[in-house]
């Protein structure tokens, strides 16, 4: 009991640091994709800049400036962005270690989508990242992302795959988890393989005296505008966790793609509206549309309601309904939850007496018969039967008695 409350502390922490740091990188990438973009060039800037920004805040006049390569010297104190990402990933992919690969049984595998054991699903989902990496590496470095339009044509292609692969190997919660650990996995490898590096190499010529290759500059633009759109997305799936009727669909894979494309959209419109130009107006309602296709998407395909009784049929009782919520339920939600890594009952929610489960019986219906994302991977085997009693029951008004 002390040890797995311990461990729900750990988790805690590293989550609460993890959305810390993220916060960091995203407010970093946002504003200086934004500075970027709203650089202007004037007469008086001295050759070699590009353009400069002059903004206001806390009191204060700033004078931005951006030099097309580098500038003519190095000075003493150079402040980099790095650690944003790193300490991001880093304690991202602890809590995917801590959360989903501890307990694969739980969150990551599901017998319905593909039974896998957990000397499978575990090298699986963390091997797909290192491969999802290289495989966007080396599209970026081939004839494909010499063009802009090209690239994102086939990356989001790429994406797709990978968001139709994960939710047919893994729970619909843990393909969600997945697609998200890949992108964030290379959002922070462009830093660390690409940006800062290239950085280094202009910081190095410059120190002996050299001109920095303009290439370097321009690859690490590319990959930092690439975790820029991405952003938006990648936030979605780390909340996705909480929304069952977003993963736990037959159609995950399309919820999840349509969210990447509408924050690819409403990214692009602020990018475009940092330019000075006015953004087409047409990228909302765009952005809109996909979402709201997937809603009507997520309420028309779900299970129809249950049948009524024949007339013959023996009448469903309390009693039928609590023998499954003990069997099935009942192991994590309690007041002493018995399943292994669960400590308290999720989000307070307890099947110790009959008023309880009728209390509940929006929540059942929700989550064991609508998404069926209870029980988490289906560790206690509840069947199709026992679903259809609780949502005869409840449509029969949940009565405790």
């Amino acid at each position: 009991m002390l040890l797995t409350l311990l461990m729900d502390w750990i988790e805690l922490v590293v989550r609460w640091t993890h959305v810390i740091a993220g916060i960091c990188w995203i407010g970093s990438s946002f504003y200086f994709m934004a500075l970027d973009a709203s650089l202007k060039h004037t007469a008086r800037l001295v050759p070699g800049v590009k353009g400069e920004a002059w903004q206001v805040h806390g009191g204060g006049f700033y004078n931005m400036q951006k030099f097309v390569v580098a500038p003519e010297y190095m000075p003493k104190e150079l402040t980099w962005f790095k650690w944003e990402a790193y300490s991001t990933w880093i304690f991202g992919f602890t809590l995917l270690v801590l959360v989903y690969y501890f307990n694969p049984t739980v969150y990551l595998i599901d017998p319905q989508v593909m039974d896998l054991q957990v000397t499978d699903a575990v090298p699986l989902a963390a091997g797909s990242l290192i491969v999802g990496w290289f495989g966007y590496d080396l599209l970026c470095k081939s004839w494909v992302g010499q063009d802009t339009k090209r690239l994102a044509i086939v990356g989001c292609a790429l994406l797709v795959a990978a968001a139709f692969f994960y939710t047919h190997v893994f729970s619909g919660r843990g393909a969600f988890i997945q697609v998200g650990a890949l992108v964030g996995t290379i959002m922070v490898a462009n830093v660390f393989f690409v940006i800062m590096p290239n950085q280094r190499k202009t910081v190095a010529a410059l120190l002996a005296g050299e001109t920095p290759d303009p290439k370097w500059g321009a690859e690490a633009k590319q990959r930092s505008t690439h975790n820029n759109y991405l952003t938006l997305p990648v936030v979605f799936t780390m909340l996705s966790n909480h929304y069952a009727f977003t993963f736990q669909t037959r159609y995950n894979w399309v919820v999840l793609m349509a969210v990447f494309v509408a924050g690819f959209l409403i990214r692009h419109w602020f990018n475009v509206h940092h330019t000075g130009a006015k953004p087409d107006w047409r990228l909302w309602p765009a952005a809109a549309a996909p979402i709201f296709a997937v809603i009507l998407l997520t309420l028309f395909t779900q299970p129809p309601p249950a049948p009524p009784l024949a007339a013959d049929a023996k009448p469903i009782t309390f009693t039928d309904v609590q023998e499954i919520v003990s069997a099935r339920c009942h192991t994590c939600h309690s007041a002493q939850p018995t399943f292994r890594g669960i400590a308290q009952a999720p989000k307070g929610v307890k099947f110790d007496t009959p008023s309880q489960i009728a209390l509940q019986a929006t929540q059942i219906y929700a989550q064991a018969v609508t998404t069926r994302a209870m029980p988490l991977g289906n560790v206690t085997k509840i069947t199709e039967k026992e679903r259809q009693t609780l949502a005869t029951w409840i449509a029969a008004g949940a009565h405790a008695e």
